[in-house]
């Protein structure tokens, strides 16, 4: 018996369905999003890190940040330029900087498309607001 055409058809239908994510990403309409303009800080001229490190290794920083305060209680941090800080989010950062979660470090993540690391477990806006230590 001659199985060619059983065999081209499965060929056939083997390629449409392995290639099916191809034809949908040509199909769908490409959306790109600006990038996020970002109010720059009144009372401030310069980040505790440059600017470019700040965009790639933010995250490295707090976290840092969080061991040398919860671990071993050091609290205060001497920038590149040797200003001191706080080792604190809210304090330094949200404070003094970027003062609101939503349209500094939310639009950032969404822009970038990253979650949102687990900092407002406790830094919330409400313990800010309420003058809490966080």
């Amino acid at each position: 018996m001659n199985d060619r055409p059983f065999i081209l058809g499965g060929l056939i239908v083997f390629v449409v369905f392995v290639t099916i994510p191809v034809w949908r990403s040509l199909a769908t309409p490409k959306v790109t999003l600006a990038a996020p303009q970002l109010a720059v800080p009144a009372r401030e001229t310069q980040c505790v890190a440059p600017v470019s490190y700040m965009r790639t290794s933010h995250m490295q920083l707090l976290q840092e940040w969080r061991d040398d305060v919860v671990r071993r209680q050091q609290r205060q941090y001497v920038a590149f330029n040797g200003r001191t800080y706080q080792k604190d989010l809210t304090r330094t950062c949200l404070s003094r900087c970027h003062g609101s979660r939503k349209e500094f470090c939310d639009r950032c993540h969404e822009y970038n498309g990253v979650t949102a690391p687990d900092c407002w477990n406790c830094h919330s806006d409400a313990l800010r607001a309420a003058g809490g230590t966080r």
